[in-house]
């Protein structure tokens, strides 16, 4: 153990007895802690803000992290909300539950109205958890019931904590409190073997020996727990209660959002419910910090105010205030048990810092810190946010002849004599302990003035993604699909049949009049989503009218010309030679390492394109495009490295001031981390920079000085001169008009570029899926984040003011967007009103560049709590603080602008809320209600890629090259005529005519093995996930994709029962008669019959062998060959088939 910092703290005082802690100042209460706390012996802390819990949990566990420090976290609702708490929040305090009741928590961190809340008893705790162990007897109804009791649902695919699946020997189940579900094998009853999967992939990750579950609610359910609820509920409340939609939801089963506040009525009225207190072992010590009587006097303020505001409502009865959660006056009583500590928020003048700031403009600018180092006696510890920002901080008090080592951690500082050492720690504020005597001095002292987001991210989760066009994961009924032979239809969901073969599934398609179509599940691969216009104004074709062919010709004669254009343009990309990049792999790689979180799949496969791009010789033009906040800057910083190791300079555009600012952050952070190898000068270009600074950034570059210089619009100008610019790197290109990408074209042509964005204009997405441009898609989230929940309503001044409640109970903040400067004044009286509590601050584009930087950066220290601004924030600052956004007149924004604007909340693991408000008196036109349904629909993570198709379907893409927009494209479809455009670009490629389009474009064989051939409904439920599985299998296009299919089958589904087997057979069988043009195939048990393609690549010879040597083959007609061949089983007709496919090899 360390020596202790404060000989003056008191020892533990009696129980009963409260002794206040001397003062204290900055983040020297959190050391106290660390000090105070004692292994084994657990010190429970009541915080007055849940701001404060977040801060004392990460620097008491960087002040002593041998301790187990928990924090028990708030539900994160109001009271009485119609909102359940998110499952993550629940199953983390059940975690910190258990942990306290087992004695594995050392320190114990409790917002004040948290500690009021009351909750289940502990018995509820014990009693719903159980382990399971491999080798264990397992009995599955048993198992099936107690998981009911403890609250698990049953799904069909296992997402979420609080979730189960069963399908036959396999169990799927994510417990509460754990990281990631387990999959548990069964043999037999017997648990065979136990491991973790991942919620994306659905594949297995790795073995477990034991799983621990915790139970999945705050409260039991099941029959006993359903009839209790019931039970109390009449006793309770006056009135009919089988007319209450809450009574009925609970009596059905169903677990209605927001029966949390009815917990009471799920235990008996005696002994009742449990508190905090009940969980504390005997010996826990309680320290209470700041003011805690008055954060409940306020907490009671307002639940009681809701209580009066909601008592009302017949239709859903409240409970009393005093049943869910203890007065003040209880609180301190239950404290008396215990020994107490208080520490007050008064600052200790002893303790305190003088100014220390920077003064960049003083001729000495560390004049205030030298002073404070050469009269202070002891040792000073400087403590900088991330590791980027030491590199910063540590050159710059270097270049000012300070030069201080780096230590790791507070052992590593104290365990060396060094008089000053540089850290990086989470402290919020600094200060000195005469005593020790040591000093710890952080950012906020040196640089009190510029903002910078704390926050961190989670490692990355790994995702699989299928290549969306293809794809109909996204089908709904109703939606209209595209049919090689047949033209447009509309999807009408999975139909079985049987036709004398046994049961098969079939995609049942509608067509004009009625005329329906159906096509077998084995043979998807002729069926693609049709995105062309709006879906529900399309035209649907008419069966068998020769207006699909006509339509398809029209599309072919413009292809074949796109397509000779499009060559003349790859021709001139291809002669047109670039710069090859050249650079060593370890320099990148340790680059790397500075980025603290795992690469998502996306992100990795994205940053190896742009990388091989830049090594190939040929000019660089690629797209990245990716979910707001899914790691786009990532992939450019890479790419800026590359281009700088190789002494190029960087071009990095910005369409906003804000956006250049951030940008030139994270730049200047990245590289300050590699500093002492490779020194790399970043500049920036941007209103935030005065004349004078921008002069000499100009001057520089044009000298070659500066590596990567990032600004707005302002780098495309005259003045603006490169000497070696090798890569330019444009962020959220579609913000950018056509005169600047034409000045930006002009660069173009010989430098790589690199273009980043989150919703792309219909138009660049239509060159990028048409391969003019190299195109990357990042579609993975980042671990922990949450789907934004988004809300479409007229202005309402209650729910403003609920929602606005809701975050500034959970220490966040919101953004509330009012687009018109003009009245932005009137709004802020309005909502001055509205919610007096609220701390407003107001930004727009009008205001002085010093201003909105001034109150960006105070938003972002958390000194105001809603920002009322206009969409300057559309690409603004990010802040991890702020997850709820309200949008005034949504109506008003195009799809793109509200996705950007939505995704400036949601950038960390809380919950985060987004309100679109219509007019309060007028009706949003139609096209504007279909927008905000679209993006409300489009609340899943990475929904921009998806927001763009739909953009592309309500405008169109138009033709690339061609002076008409759109109109060919419209008539068959987006997918088809870019397949028919990659097949007639390829065969002119190899120096091919081009081939007859209107044709189906692959060979597509019917294989029939007079066998069931599909999923059966026992084995996936789940229809949509059965429809992408069918659509993955119909797109594999080898052998090795059949057989990752079958494993992935097998992992996630357990054996393959026949009809599946069937299945993937039948497209085996498709892809080995790819290469003897087989056009039909049916085997059944007496004979299998052949049907070949018009001009087959066999040769005619091999057949007429086959007739002369077995007289057990025979030619029905041209094209079809007989031969007679009992089987009685699907492996025999198999075999027989692929020793058909040998004899028959495809001619020289």
């Amino acid at each position: 153990m360390t020596p202790p910092f404060f000989p003056s703290l008191p020892a533990a005082p009696k129980p009963g007895v409260r002794l206040d802690l001397p003062p204290l100042t900055g983040s020297a209460d959190a050391l106290a802690i660390a000090e105070l706390a004692r292994p084994g012996r657990l010190l429970a802390v009541v915080a007055a803000s849940p701001l404060e819990t977040q801060r004392l949990l990460e620097e008491v566990t960087w002040f002593a992290p041998a301790l187990r420090v928990h924090l028990l976290p708030d539900w994160e609702t109001l009271p009485y909300d119609s909102f359940s708490p998110h499952q993550d929040l629940i199953s983390e305090r059940l975690a910190t539950l258990h942990a306290v009741t087992r004695g594995e928590c050392d320190v114990l961190i409790v917002a004040a109205a948290t500690a009021l809340a009351r909750m289940a008893p502990p018995s509820h705790l014990v009693g719903h958890t159980f382990f399971l162990k491999q080798g264990d007897k397992l009995d599955l109804d048993r198992l099936r019931g107690q998981l009911t009791l403890a609250g698990y649902q049953h799904v069909t695919q296992v997402v979420a904590a609080g979730e189960y699946s069963v399908r036959g020997g396999l169990i799927d189940l994510f417990p509460m409190g754990t990281q990631l579900p387990y999959r548990i094998e069964l043999f037999d009853d017997e648990v065979e073997t136990l491991r973790t999967f991942d919620v994306d992939s659905q594949r297995t990750l790795f073995p477990v020996p034991e799983i621990r579950l915790l139970p999945a609610r705050e409260f039991p359910l099941g029959e006993p727990g359903r009839n209790k609820f019931r039970g109390r509920f009449r006793e309770t409340f006056e009135g009919d209660a089988s007319r209450i939609a809450l009574y009925k939801d609970v009596s059905n089963g169903g677990l209605p959002a927001g029966i949390e506040y009815y917990l009471p009525l799920f235990f008996d009225a005696d002994p009742g419910l449990a508190t905090l207190f009940d969980y504390l072992p005997p010996d826990a010590t309680l320290l209470t910090h700041h003011d805690v009587p008055e954060a409940f006097r306020q907490f009671w303020r307002d639940l009681q105010s809701r209580h009066k505001m909601l008592g009302g409502d017949r239709s859903r009865p409240v409970m009393p205030p005093g049943d869910l959660f203890l007065t003040d006056e209880q609180f301190f009583i239950a404290c008396q048990p215990f020994p107490r500590l208080h520490c007050g928020g008064a600052a200790a003048p002893g303790m305190t810092l003088p100014p220390l700031a920077v003064d960049r403009k003083a001729a000495e600018p560390l004049a205030a810190l030298r002073g404070f180092l050469g009269n202070f006696r002891g040792r000073v510890l400087l403590l900088a946010e991330s590791p980027g920002r030491r590199a910063t901080i540590t050159d710059f008090l270097a270049e000012h002849g300070l030069r201080v080592p780096a230590c790791a951690d507070l052992a590593g500082f104290l365990n060396v004599g060094d008089a000053l050492m540089i850290g990086v720690a989470p402290l919020s504020g600094g200060f000195v302990l005469p005593d020790a005597p040591v000093a710890f001095i952080t950012e906020n002292e040196l640089y009190a003035a510029t903002a910078r987001p704390r926050g961190k991210r989670e490692a990355a989760r790994k995702s699989n993604l299928e290549s969306w066009l293809r794809d109909l994961s996204e089908l709904r009924i109703g939606d209209p699909v595209v049919h090689e032979s047949h033209g447009i239809g509309r999807y009408r969901g999975l139909a079985h049949m049987d036709y004398g073969d046994g049961d098969t599934e079939f995609l049942h398609l509608e067509y004009a009049e009625g005329a329906a179509l159906y096509v077998p599940v084995a043979q998807l691969h002729v069926i693609s989503r049709y995105s062309g216009v709006d879906p529900e104004a399309v035209e649907l074709h008419k069966l068998g009218s020769g207006q699909w062919e006509k339509a398809k010709k029209k599309a072919a004669e413009q292809v074949r010309d796109t397509a000779v254009e499009l060559l003349h343009l790859y021709a001139q990309r291809a002669a047109r030679e670039g710069h090859r990049f050249d650079f060593k792999q370890h320099d990148l790689e340790a680059f790397a390492d500075g980025f603290g979180f795992e690469e998502t799949p996306d992100q990795m496969a994205a940053i190896d394109a742009v990388v091989a791009d830049m090594k190939s010789g040929k000019p660089m033009d690629r797209l990245v495009c990716g979910d707001v906040g899914f790691g786009k800057t990532e992939v450019a910083l890479r790419a800026a490295f590359v281009a700088v190791a190789d002494g190029k300079q960087v071009a990095v555009l910005c369409p906003t001031t804000l956006l250049a600012e951030q940008h030139y952050q994270n730049f200047a952070d990245r590289f300050a981390l590699i500093e002492h190898t490779w020194p790399v000068k970043v500049a920036e270009l941007s209103r935030f920079k005065s004349a004078k600074e921008q002069g000499e950034a100009i001057q520089a570059l044009g000298e070659g000085k500066i590596d990567i210089l990032i600004g707005t619009h302002r780098l495309l100008q005259k003045d603006v001169a490169f000497t070696r610019l090798g890569l330019v790197i444009v962020d959220e290109e579609h913000r950018f008009g056509v005169r600047q990408k034409e000045a930006l074209k002009a660069l173009r042509a010989e430098v790589d570029v690199l273009t980043l964005t989150a919703t792309p204009i219909p138009r660049t997405l239509g060159l990028s899926l048409e391969g003019l441009r190299d195109f990357s898609v990042i579609a993975t989230a980042p671990q922990k984040r949450l789907a934004i929940k988004t809300f479409v309503s007229k202005w309402s001044n209650g729910l403003i003011r609920e929602a606005c409640l809701r975050e500034f109970k959970r220490g966040g903040q919101v953004y509330f967007l009012h687009n018109e400067v003009e009245t932005i004044e009137n709004m802020r009286t309005r909502l001055q009103q509205l919610l007096p509590e609220a701390r407003i601050v107001v930004g727009h584009g009008q205001l002085a560049e010093r201003e909105l930087e001034r109150v960006m950066r105070e938003f972002t220290q958390q000194k105001h709590n809603l920002l009322l601004c206009s969409t300057i924030i559309e690409t603004g600052i990010d802040n991890p603080h702020a997850n709820t956004i309200v949008i005034s007149r949504a109506d008003k924004f195009g799809l793109a602008q509200l996705h950007q604007l939505r995704g400036r909340v949601g950038r960390s693991h809380h919950q985060a809320y987004a309100y679109l408000l219509t007019h309060e008196d007028a009706k949003p036109t139609a096209q504007a209600q279909r927008r905000l349904e679209a993006i409300q629909a489009m609340e899943e993570l990475g929904s921009g890629f998806f927001l763009a198709m739909h953009d592309l379907e309500i405008r169109g893409a138009g033709e690339v090259l061609g002076e008409s927009q759109s109109g060919e494209i419209h008539e068959i479809g987006f997918a088809l005529y870019t397949n028919m455009l990659n097949a007639a670009v390829k065969a002119l490629k190899e120096g091919k005519a081009v081939p007859d389009l209107t044709a189906p474009l692959s060979v597509t064989a019917e294989i029939n093995l007079r066998a069931p051939a599909l999923l059966p409904g026992d084995y996936c439920p789940d229809v949509h996930e059965r429809l992408t599985l069918y659509k993955r299998l119909a797109n594999c296009e080898d052998d090795d994709e059949l057989h990752r299919m079958h494993e992935e089958l097998v992992d996630r589904f357990g054996e393959l029962p026949a009809q599946a087997q069937a299945l993937l057979e039948t497209h085996r069988l498709r892809l080995l008669g790819r290469h003897i043009g087989i056009a039909k195939l049916d085997a059944g048990p007496a004979s299998i019959q052949l049907q070949l393609v018009p001009k087959p690549p066999v040769d005619p010879a091999d057949i007429i062998v086959l007739i002369q040597s077995d007289r057990a083959f025979k030619l029905a007609g041209p094209d079809k060959l007989v031969w007679k061949k009992e089987t009685t089983t699907l492996g025999e007709r198999v075999t027989a088939v692929k020793d058909l496919f040998r004899r028959l090899k495809p001619a020289r």
